[in-house]
């Protein structure tokens, strides 16, 4: 659940056990643990710690009390709060966990004039959270886009001031003029990466202001907004007959395994099944086959 200290029990690892590290975003660090009995020993961050516990019960020591953290369940540990962390039972442990700087936060809720959450309980069932944590949490071998980031951490403030203190204010009336702007801004652009500061410059608004108001309007972040656009193009030149790999590199894509994973995400198949089925009706089609409407 914890990054390991500098010659703490990560050297008495159990075999089958391991750290996997995702590439870093500023303010941003990830990791995947896996392992069996406890493997850290009292320590802290400067950092929130927030993750989630995918199998086998996860125990610590916080704030004075032993906890204890079952599947699907969310952690959030803050920044100089001494823990220690390992696995309740032989079965043994694994989990996916990001360390936030408050600064992040901070610079979130700083123009709604809040201060920075503190969640008295540190396991907490809460699967809407559960869910925005694992959307950071799921490709950690990919780096984060900042625009993603703009909306995670908008949300994340969101879910962690529900069981804090702290109240979000209500969003009022939705920027339509600024929110328009962005999605055609997106639009238009799609297919390279947009900076966050480039939406702040054509809508005058905060990313974190922008991100609450664009999800309020289209129900979607606009990080998601881009990369549908970019699928539907990818989709349009599929049926043209390019290879994945082309279709990857002329769509924004890192690469074709980054796009199949997020066509088969937004889709429910992957891209070559959807090119399977698209080549099989136009045969029908073209044969007379097809069945009159």
């Amino acid at each position: 659940m914890c990054e390991p200290q500098a010659g703490s029990g990560i050297l008495a690892a159990p075999a089958g056990s391991g750290i996997l590290t995702a590439p870093a975003f500023p303010g941003i660090e990830r990791i995947e643990a896996q392992f069996s009995g406890n493997m850290f020993e009292p320590h802290r961050h400067d950092t929130y710690a927030l993750g989630v516990t995918l199998h086998g019960v996860q125990t610590f020591t916080y704030r004075g009390e032993r906890r204890f953290s079952m599947p699907g369940q969310v952690i959030v540990l803050h920044p100089d709060e001494e823990h220690d962390g390992g696995a309740a039972t032989e079965a043994g442990l694994h989990y996916r966990m990001l360390y936030m700087e408050p600064a992040l936060l901070m610079e979130c809720l700083e123009a709604e004039k809040i201060g920075l959450p503190f969640v008295d309980q540190p396991v907490i069932a809460d699967g809407a959270l559960a869910q925005v944590l694992l959307a950071a949490l799921g490709e950690l071998d990919r780096e984060l886009d900042e625009l993603f980031v703009d909306d995670f951490v908008s949300r994340v403030a969101g879910g962690l001031s529900r069981h804090s203190q702290v109240r979000r204010r209500v969003l009022g009336t939705v920027a339509w003029k600024q929110v328009r702007a962005a999605r055609d801004y997106l639009e238009a652009h799609a297919l390279r990466p947009v900076r966050s500061g480039e939406l702040e410059s054509i809508t005058g608004l905060d990313r974190f202001t922008l991100s609450r108001h664009f999800r309020t309007a289209f129900a979607t972040s606009p990080h998601r907004y881009m990369v549908m656009r970019r699928l539907q193009q990818a989709k349009a030149l599929m049926g043209e007959g390019e290879g994945f790999a082309d279709v990857a590199a002329a769509t924004g894509f890192a690469d074709q395994a980054h796009f199949i994973r997020h066509f088969k995400k937004a889709y429910g198949m992957t891209p070559g099944r959807w090119a399977g089925l698209q080549r099989f009706y136009a045969a029908k089609a073209s044969d007379g086959s097809l069945p009159r409407s």
